[in-house]
């Protein structure tokens, strides 16, 4: 059911813990099926209560993510009195978020897990997360004022801490320093200069379009399924409004400004200067082909934009309407709900997540911002290029309302998109595709909550 990875040769001073990796698809964990929580519990290889086994870890990160977390965890596994993970790492998505619900239902969850923060409010409400001891955390390192507030604040239901965050992952701004410096955007300190207001932005777009020969600003957004919320939001934050889903509904959305964010977001994507039809591979190698000066991204595809060898810029989103606001969510790490923890096993899964949060400079080298403040404020990241120049975006922090349904992965997000998109094509008018997100948000917060 499982695969393992060959475990790596010991050093010749061998560590104290072993990092152990398992590999479930959805494919090989049931063909997509919901799994029951016995099930799930073997997959996982949870901790027996005498505390003899590894501390188990649940996540999604494969890829270069997944072989900066084996970094990371055979770091923390080297150092003082370390630890013996079995880290399991299932398919980024909704399987993921599903066989997590299952397992934590079961009460037999793994002793610590990955979660969105954004998906805090489907999970901790529900009883499928513990509550974290924050006493415990701090005898470790780690408190409150560790944190942003923006993001600190979503790490709590009902005034509890449930999540951890590891780190900010922000929707950015990459662009071709070359291109922006020939269309006057750059500060004397050769980085993106501020916007301002929605004008500037469209005449950045000119301008980059004309420097580069081809197309200005790239956003890929057709068929995606989260793109285009994430743009919306990050405008829509910036006007100040509020976008609030009250259980039970109606939706307290400012109808006036949506309207106005979604007739900026087409003029902007008019299909002449910036493309209005690019999915979201289509902006990306268009970008990394030189037919762009600039593209709308999540910061996680750094690693990819270097490999392209065009000189790399990076910012925060632009602020074009009142106030600084960039969507954004957080890895984050949290308590799978299990029915009778052992006091000595729940202390070091603290341990771990305080020890682990102290080794995200690792996780910044693939764009990640370090939600842990003492890292963010390293000599070592400031060097990071072009990392530390959209740093600050974690102070801004934008994440989705604080629902059951909202979130990473999300059919909340898909939603949203469909109207969006439609109206960035043309299709619709933008009080046409504001009403239909009223209208979809309006019906989710009519579904009841499956595990209230």
């Amino acid at each position: 059911m499982t695969a393992r990875s060959p475990v790596p040769a010991p050093p010749p001073e061998p560590p104290r813990g072993l990092t152990r990796r398992r590999l479930l698809g959805t494919g090989l964990a049931g063909a997509g099926a919901l799994l029951g929580a016995g099930t799930l519990a073997g997959c996982a290889s949870p901790a027996s209560a005498s505390g003899a086994s590894a501390l188990s870890v649940w996540d999604l990160f494969q890829g270069g993510d997944g072989m900066l977390m084996d970094d990371m965890i055979e770091a923390v596994s080297r150092q003082g009195r370390g630890f013996d993970v079995d880290r399991t790492i299932l398919d980024w998505g909704p399987s993921y978020y599903t066989k997590l619900a299952m397992s934590a239902a079961g009460g037999r969850a793994s002793d610590v897990a990955v979660l969105h923060l954004s998906r805090l409010a489907g999970y901790a409400p529900g009883g499928l997360l513990d509550p974290f001891d924050l006493e415990l955390l701090a005898e470790f390192g780690v408190t409150e004022q560790d944190f942003t507030p923006a993001v600190w604040a979503r790490t709590k239901h009902d005034g509890t801490v449930y999540a951890i965050p590891l780190d900010v992952h922000p929707f950015i701004v990459f662009y071709d320093k070359e291109a922006a410096g020939k269309a006057g955007l750059l500060d004397a300190d050769g980085e993106l200069a501020p916007m301002g207001s929605p004008e500037a932005l469209l005449e950045a777009g000119r301008g980059l379009a004309e420097a580069t020969g081809a197309a200005g600003i790239l956003f890929g957004h057709v068929t995606d399924t989260a793109q285009s919320w994430r743009q919306f939001a990050a405008f829509y934050a910036q006007t100040g409004a509020a976008f609030t889903l009250p259980d039970g509904g109606p939706p307290r959305i400012d109808v006036d400004a949506a309207v106005e964010v979604v007739s900026f977001m087409r003029r902007l994507f008019d299909g002449r200067t910036n493309p209005d039809n690019l999915d979201y591979n289509g902006a990306l190698a268009a970008f990394t082909s030189g037919r762009g000066g600039m593209a709308m991204l999540g910061e996680w595809e750094l690693p990819t934009l270097r490999k392209s060898g065009i000189p790399l810029g990076a910012a925060p989103f632009p602020q074009v309407f009142d106030r600084p606001a960039v969507y954004t969510d957080s890895h984050s790490f949290v308590l799978p709900h299990q029915d009778d923890p052992d006091p000595a096993r729940r202390r070091e899964a603290h341990r771990y997540v305080a020890e682990m949060i102290k080794q995200s400079l690792t996780w910044a080298s693939a764009g990640h911002i370090p939600a842990y403040q003492p890292v963010l404020a390293t000599p070592e990241y400031a060097a990071l290029t072009p990392q530390s120049s959209y740093a600050e975006a974690g102070k801004a922090a934008v994440l989705d309302p604080p629902n059951w349904f909202t979130g990473a992965a999300s059919n909340f997000q898909n939603r949203m998109c469909q109207p969006l998109q439609s109206a960035l094509l043309g299709n619709t008018t933008a009080e046409q595709a504001v009403r239909q997100m009223v209208r979809e948000a309006d019906a989710l917060l009519k579904q009841p909550n499956p595990v209230a």
